[in-house]
């Protein structure tokens, strides 16, 4: 069989395969015979389906597109490769832009992505601007938020019991007879309405106020990663009042505390118990190995892509429908004192 092509036009040999690969009716009549020549035509033409024709005709791709505050972190780098693996089982390809925590490079992604037609969205906001959320409304996009529930757009999410872990991780610094536990939360413009670091935030608070603990001078602000953290640990941990035991809002910033304890001689955890939460694959690789809260990531993602690509999200439910939140873990390690 010859597979000529002319420009613009192309044979009907070839319109004979893209029948077939396309699983749309055509002029190939059934029967294995025929069958057999086309699977043979595609080998020696070397010809794949045109994925671009077939969005156009779909107006949806294989693409699904995420958006993360910054991927160079940790958690945002595994969470994204998990959704990356979860999107792949479904035959789809995940695109990844940073916001960099800032509102416009997030707008910006969400109009890139939009108007690349992909099959949905799946955004790692650090609280949705009115501005993204008017976008997804106006393109009428399928989104599902993962690791935050934002109150700017009702919408589907999927995250971890974060005020709870911390409760789990505080209660269990304390257990070890410190007479307080600071924490390194976020910075003060934090949102404070369904924002993991702000849930850490409010988990410790509880922890120490059902302990009758005072929270009063022990919460400090720093930045999600470690430098920044380790900046400001460097500060607390000189002062003669220094605490004996730090809740991390995050694993990054605990690993900023501990790089600061070693370099001001503080013993860890013997003069220091530090705790984090994540659950990053680094954290059992610090020295001393790092306590910390662990979510179920890759069933957080697989929730996520199925949900993004799943019709029934369209269909209006109540907010505990559209709000999957899996349990969090207490991952016990030596940087809290444990043997």
């Amino acid at each position: 069989m010859t597979l000529a092509r002319t420009w613009g036009v192309p044979s009907p040999a070839v319109r004979e395969v893209r029948s077939s690969t396309n699983g749309t009716p055509g002029r190939v009549a059934p029967g294995p015979a025929t069958r057999e020549r086309v699977l043979a035509a595609i080998k020696d033409l070397g010809y794949r389906p045109d994925r671009v024709a077939q969005a156009m005709a779909s107006r949806r791709t294989d693409l699904i597109g995420m958006i993360v505050p910054d991927a160079r972190q940790p958690f945002f780098a595994e969470m994204a490769h998990a959704v990356e693996q979860a999107a792949a089982e479904r035959g789809k390809m995940v695109l990844v832009g940073n916001s960099d925590y800032r509102d416009e490079r997030e707008v910006h992604y969400l109009r890139a992505f939009l108007g690349m037609r992909v099959s949905g969205l799946i955004l790692v906001s650090q609280g949705m601007s009115e501005r993204a959320a008017s976008e997804i409304e106006a393109w009428d996009a399928r989104v599902v938020l993962l690791h935050e529930r934002p109150e700017a757009i009702d919408d589907v999410a999927v995250v971890t019991d974060d005020i709870g872990g911390a409760q789990l991780a505080t209660r269990h610094l304390l257990e070890h007879g410190h007479a307080y536990v600071a924490c390194i939360g976020g910075v003060e413009n934090t949102p404070s309405v369904g924002d993991p670091v702000a849930d850490h935030v409010e988990g410790w608070r509880r922890a120490m106020q059902e302990s009758g603990r005072s929270t009063e001078g022990r919460l400090f602000e720093a930045p999600y990663n470690r430098y920044d953290a380790y900046t400001v640990a460097l500060e607390v941990l000189a002062r003669p009042d220094r605490p004996t035991a730090i809740f991390c809002a995050t694993d990054d910033q605990a690993i900023g505390v501990l790089r600061a304890a070693r370099e001001l001689r503080i013993d860890v955890p013997g003069e220091l118990a530090v705790a984090g939460f994540d659950d990053v694959k680094e954290a059992a690789l610090t020295d001393p190995p790092l306590t910390t809260i662990a979510s179920d990531r890759p069933a957080m993602a697989r929730a996520a892509v199925d949900l993004v690509l799943d019709d029934g999200l369209r269909v209006a439910g109540s907010r505990r429908e559209r709000l999957k939140q899996f349990p969090s873990a207490l991952v016990i390690r030596r940087s809290c004192g444990c043997r």
